[in-house]
């Protein structure tokens, strides 16, 4: 039976993070995509900085996910997945930094054992347009990196997913790490191999998919049962919006077709915080329900249609 989940990012920025599972329980859902990468800005990776979070104990390090682990026992939600600090990688003469992300994302690993939150979605290690690898490099690299999180992933019980990225420029959207699903599969695959048990799967970005123009049902039955997670939302098919379904130009009949045809029984979490930026704050838990209640009809229409 689906269960449908949406992030706490957006709603945590104007409610707190309890206020963010109130609400999400309120407007129907079942499940969160909790953003733990609020412990680690952008703004703070790229300025090398380091965080008490990362910086304390296995067992220390746990106290900083409490937030998130109460707020969804309180209001029983369940904390399917979380988004771990972003970005993964960047341009390090040093390699300090990047070694410190390492550092990082093994505490996220602890932090969602401990919130019982069983995938973490880790974005690839990658560079931008102007700073891009070439494609054996970024292999190498993010092989070698996501490598290094087998023994928590193994350890904590927690499925580590990649997710279909892009990069642009001068108004333009290029393809990014696992955006090629062929690669995508690959990388998948090898870890795992590596592994020697299943503790990498995906999380497929909709509207990261719409953005390249990839057909949303092909590149799900391609990646099968590799989809442990999803982050559905729409866009014009220009910009990245992570706007509520029906406000782009997504085809979400060929999304439940999808759904269908890789009998995914999993959870369908929204990423569509931007309607906190575009919607009037009011309004906004109006628009939660309307969300929950879209994920509601697909899965009941993924149901209906055995």
């Amino acid at each position: 039976m689906i269960q449908i989940g949406v992030q706490t990012g957006g709603i945590e920025e104007a409610h707190g993070i309890d206020g963010a599972y109130r609400l999400i329980h309120e407007a129907g859902f079942d499940a969160a995509d909790a953003n733990i990468d609020h412990l680690y800005s952008y703004q703070a990776i790229m300025g090398h900085q380091k965080m008490p979070v990362f910086d304390a104990s296995d067992k220390d390090c746990v106290e900083y996910f409490r937030p998130w682990k109460e707020a969804a026992e309180k209001y029983g939600i369940d904390n399917y997945q979380a988004h771990a600090p972003f970005p993964s990688y960047i341009r390090d003469e040093s390699g300090e930094q990047n070694d410190y992300m390492i550092q990082a994302l093994k505490k996220c690993i602890i932090g969602c054992d401990y919130m019982n939150c069983r995938r973490l979605i880790i974005h690839p290690f990658f560079l931008g347009y102007h700073e891009q690898m070439d494609p054996q490099t970024e292999w190498d690299v993010n092989i070698e990196r996501y490598s290094r999180l087998i023994p928590e992933a193994k350890k904590y019980g927690v499925i580590v997913c990649l997710e279909n990225m892009f990069t642009g420029y001068r108004g333009k959207i290029y393809s990014a790490c696992c955006s090629d699903i062929d690669s995508a599969c690959r990388y998948i695959d090898t870890l795992n191999e590596i592994a020697g048990q299943k503790c990498f799967g995906f999380c497929l970005d909709t509207g990261h998919l719409l953005l390249l123009g990839k057909d949303i049902k092909n590149t799900m039955m391609q990646l099968g049962d590799r989809i442990e997670a999803f982050h559905v939302h729409d866009n014009d098919g220009k910009d990245d919006q992570h706007l509520a379904p029906y406000m782009g130009v997504l085809d979400w009949n060929r999304f439940v077709e999808g759904l269908h045809a890789i009998r995914y029984d999993k959870t369908l979490s929204f990423e569509t915080y931007n309607i906190w930026n575009v919607i009037d704050r009011e309004l906004c838990p109006d628009f939660l329900r309307f969300i929950a209640r879209t994920g509601r009809m697909f899965a009941r229409r993924v149901a209906e249609s055995d």
